[in-house]
């Protein structure tokens, strides 16, 4: 039987810098838009199907490396290590494919004067979250992966969180906001006219947290969703959560027909306009990346200055805004509605949650 290697091993592998070869045999077309970073790939998905190692027999792999061979699920992958195997390579096939892969992180930090960010990522999903502390009080915003993670990340920073938030209603992860606040005793913050049925402190327009020897100041920039909100920390840097990205803006459709997915448009232009007369130094921090994250420690950030001027041609006017927005939205994401709902009960659901997560958001309009 093919040895299999887990998503939490490959995961501390990668975030370690050690040298492994991980060897994705999926159809290209699946590769495309998910993929682990600095994965190697060869389309050898049919050919083993039909039992065959098909382009697998030639593969050029470097020597003296473990490698892991992944697909969707860990099954054809599994055949792919074996047949590996029959070569004198040895070879392990990643437990559960990319649909588990999709609960993988790393983390990248950056101090700003008596603020230090965590940026805690999960790489095949997108999902960006934060641990922000200051002065032994730390603030965590949209968590996405196990609470563990962010109690122990703040525990080694000599922090005490004081504050969970979300910046919206998600739809393409469960949050995992409420059980975070749970386990670490403190009080779910989340937007003003959010629609969630269990208990939470609701923060809105002007509203402003201490943490430390800083303070998050609340802005409403509804759009993406009714409630959506941006968390602001002066001469820092604002999290905008999936409102405006480094290099696009959130998709205003997702249960919305045409005529309403316009009216949001326009909304959202107005909460853009918002954000770009901030100061512009302000690092930005967004709530998604459209591409796997790797595990390069380097914070997925720029200056909110810079995001604007990328973007400029798209707040030219609000007419012209809400043409160009409607004319690219991506195909709608799958799950969406389920998880959402889901976020909204608040009731954990059941069993693995990768069929429900797997796959890269689509969250963005670019």
């Amino acid at each position: 039987m093919t040895d299999e290697v887990s998503v939490q091993t490959l995961q501390d592998w990668l975030a370690q810098g050690k040298p492994v070869t991980v060897l994705d045999v999926r159809p290209m077309e699946e590769r495309a838009t998910w993929w682990i970073p600095g994965s190697q790939h060869v389309n050898a998905y049919a050919s083993l199907k039909a039992g065959s190692p098909g382009p697998l027999a030639d593969v050029i792999l470097p020597d003296g490396q473990p490698v892991v061979t992944v697909c969707g699920a860990g099954r054809v992958s599994t055949q792919a290590a074996e047949m590996l195997a029959q070569r004198g390579i040895p070879a392990l096939s990643l437990a559960g494919g990319m649909k588990a892969w999709s609960l993988a992180w790393n983390t990248a930090a950056c101090s700003l004067g008596a603020v230090e960010i965590t940026q805690v990522r999960r790489t095949g999903k997108g999902c960006l979250s934060y641990l922000i502390c200051s002065e032994g009080e730390a603030a965590v915003i949209d968590a996405s992966v196990d609470p563990g993670v962010y109690l122990s990340l703040a525990e080694q920073s000599g922090a005490q969180i004081r504050y969970v938030l979300d910046t919206h209603v998600h739809a393409d992860h469960i949050s995992r906001s409420r059980l975070l606040a749970e386990k670490s005793g403190t009080e779910l913050l989340l937007p003003r006219l959010n629609h969630v049925r269990y208990p939470h402190k609701p923060v809105g327009e002007g509203d402003s947290l201490p943490l430390g020897s800083a303070s998050i100041e609340v802005l409403e920039t509804p759009g993406h969703t009714a409630e959506s909100v941006a968390y602001l920390i002066q001469s820092v840097g604002i999290f905008t959560g999936d409102t405006l990205f480094l290099a696009g803006v959130g998709r205003p459709d997702l249960d919305a027909n045409q005529t309403e997915a316009g009216v949001r448009a326009r909304i959202l232009f107005r909460s853009l306009t918002r954000l770009a007369s901030l100061d512009p130094r302000l690092l930005l921090f967004p709530g998604h990346t459209s591409e796997p994250v790797p595990f390069d420690g380097h914070p997925l950030t720029a200056s909110l200055g810079e995001v604007v001027n990328r973007l400029s041609s798209w707040l030219v006017s609000e007419v012209e805004f809400v043409t160009r927005i409607l004319a690219r939205i991506p195909p709608t994401p799958p799950n969406y509605s389920v998880i959402s709902r889901i976020n909204e009960l608040g009731d954990w659901p059941e069993g693995d949650l990768t069929d429900l997560e797997a796959g890269a958001n689509r969250c963005a309009v670019s």
